[in-house]
């Protein structure tokens, strides 16, 4: 082992508060496990838009107590150096269900309340969207959620919201991991107890208020209140913090038919029947699956851990159910929304109607709110790109932000909650089911209309996990490998323009522009005919990412499963090759 690497392991032990993680690391030291070492101490956990999400343990690449700490430190300087009024408006904290949620949580309030900022900190465990719709309702300075979302089980997380309820954007996020940067060894940090802070009203607890008046904004999303509303649901939170309040949701729109999977309802940071709680991965939703064919569901329904993302499947017309992409729900949320719950299908049913989605998202939402007269953007991928964009046009245009999706799950409605809400779009995916239910038309069909009048779209992502320090490397060389070299054709089919996001620059025949969103790590290739391909590393996970977007157009009286067919075909193509020139070398 390095003199170096036992050093710096040492002193962050002799640093660290937390007893468990201290002899953590000292066995490893003990043990002469330099391999484990160099990838804990292979940097520091960065700070960024999405705030901090790592593997729990002791070092500084890990999530632990010392690292949170840390960070709430350079959170509370920023806040108090930037805002006058910050120490009196104070931060609202809220934590999910995983493995040491409670204790982050707790260790942020007495972090903050040691810098004399007030705390509101919530009584129990809930979900993401509780969090965001909290900061502005308190009228908070910020918010920190304490989730790795929809990461496997040995992951946690820190989600740091800004006085808008929106989650942090540059350069708030590069200013308050200047900050942290500044800031002392864990066991200096000033803290007051949380018993103390509360003596002293530095530390205020809140619960069923906020609960309640989450749930009376929901209830004011809903578009309709007709349509079948004894459908049968199946529901899932996977073991995460869902139930309680998208189950409330459900249950004031109408829907009594509600049953959630008994080994799933509860949270368990231990995830015991899914080893990736994320409901688009393979084999999370089987238990939902099985709830809804024993109880012949209409509708099946999946929050994920935190509860910011929605899952859903519906009957696929031979006793089986199909689970909708997330560009597929995002599409029917978005038709549905716009156009006042189908009351009018020709035009957007509010004037001034503003719809915006990520760059890596599905096309068809555009063409949507263009046929329907409405307004339509694109934004980086992340919630925070959609939240922050809809409050910008807002406020300079008079926009009326109807709804926002990314492909991966997220979705929102209206100005409720400024991030992703699995719980307010479940219950109005609910209500879109029960008008169309009323009317006799299936889901699917529904679906396959919009295909038929503004045109077939198919999507997919391929993702290369790669783990650890030298699987960073590996994406790292890949979107430089697409830079270096920007193929000219993807399986046969003509690039006709390249944006490169971090340069900010389009290139086409016609030479180049600037692109105007934020510098971001993203690729995207424009082919001849509609189709694209889009490279980027993942935020979050371990991961680089590659999205394919096919246009089909359908012949008259041709059948959907033909056009499908001749789209996944090409999908297919177009994925493989895009993969083998990031990978080449």
């Amino acid at each position: 082992m390095s003199r170096e690497l036992f050093e710096r392991a040492r002193a962050w032990a002799d640093n660290d508060p937390d007893p468990d993680a201290r002899a953590e690391l000292l066995a490893l030291v003990d043990a002469r496990d330099e391999a484990e070492l160099t990838d804990r101490f292979a940097g520091e956990l960065e700070f960024g838009t999405a705030g901090l999400r790592g593997v729990i343990g002791a070092g500084t690449n890990r999530m632990n107590r010392a690292v949170v700490m840390r960070a709430t430190w350079g959170l509370a300087q920023h806040l108090v150096a930037s805002s006058s009024d910050a120490k009196a408006r104070g931060v609202v904290i809220c934590y999910d269900g995983r493995r040491m949620s409670r204790e982050l949580a707790r260790d942020t309030a007495e972090v903050l309340a040691g810098a004399g900022v007030r705390v509101h900190l919530f009584d129990e465990l809930g979900p993401t969207p509780l969090l965001a719709f909290a900061v502005t309702h308190l009228g908070c300075a910020a918010g920190v959620m304490i989730t790795a979302s929809h990461n496997p089980p040995e992951y946690n997380g820190y989600k740091a919201y800004w006085a808008n309820g929106a989650q942090i954007v540059p350069p708030t996020d590069t200013e308050i991991a200047k900050a942290i940067a500044r800031a002392p060894a864990a066991k200096d940090i000033p803290r007051e107890p949380l018993d103390a802070a509360q003596a002293v009203g530095l530390v205020s607890i809140v619960g069923d208020d906020e609960r309640a008046a989450y749930l009376a904004g929901v209830r004011g999303l809903r578009v309709r209140s007709d349509g079948d509303r004894s459908i049968a649901i199946a529901y899932t939170p996977l073991h995460g913090v869902g139930d309680r309040l998208t189950r409330a949701a459900l249950d004031g729109a109408g829907f009594s038919h509600v049953r959630s999977v008994a080994e799933q309802r509860q949270p368990d940071g231990a995830f015991p029947t899914v080893r990736f709680p994320n409901p688009e991965e393979k084999g999370a939703m089987d238990l939902v699956l099985a709830l809804a064919r024993e109880t012949e569901a209409a509708l099946v329904l999946a929050n994920d851990p935190d509860a910011d993302r929605l899952a859903v499947a519906v009957p696929d017309g031979a006793g089986g159910y199909a689970q909708l992409t997330g560009n597929q729900v995002g599409v029917l949320l978005g038709h549905y929304l716009l156009t006042g719950g189908l009351a009018d299908e020709t035009r957007a049913a509010r004037d001034n109607a503003l719809v915006i989605a990520s760059i890596v998202s599905s096309p068809m939402l555009g063409e949507i709110a263009g046929k329907l007269g409405a307004r339509y953007e694109e934004t980086l991928t992340g919630f925070k790109w959609i939240a922050n964009r809809a409050l910008e046009l807002a406020a300079s245009d008079g926009a009326a932000f109807v709804f926002g999706y990314e492909e991966a799950l997220g979705y929102t409605v209206g100005e409720l909650v400024r991030d992703k809400d699995g719980v307010s779009a479940a219950m109005i995916f609910a209500e879109l089911a029960s008008v169309l239910a009323a009317r006799g038309v299936p889901v699917l069909a529904h679906l396959e209309s919009l295909y038929r009048r503004y045109g077939l779209y198919v999507s997919t992502q391929v993702n290369l996990v790669r783990q650890g320090v030298d699987g960073a490397r590996e994406i790292s060389d890949m979107m430089k490998r697409l830079r270096a070299e920007p193929p000219t054709e993807i399986a046969g089919v003509r690039v006709i323009a390249t944006s490169d996001y971090a340069a900010q620059v389009r290139r086409d025949a016609k030479g180049e522009r600037a692109l105007t969103l934020p510098k971001s790590n993203v690729l995207t290739f424009e082919l001849e005919g509609g189709s694209r391909v889009i490279a980027r590393p993942s935020g979050t996970e371990p991961k680089a990412k590659f999205y394919v977007d096919v246009r089909e157009p359908m012949s008259e009286g041709e059948s959907l499963a033909a056009a499908e067919a001749r789209a996944r075909a090409t999908m297919q193509r177009l994925g493989d090759a895009i993969v083998a020139a990031a990978t080449a070398g």
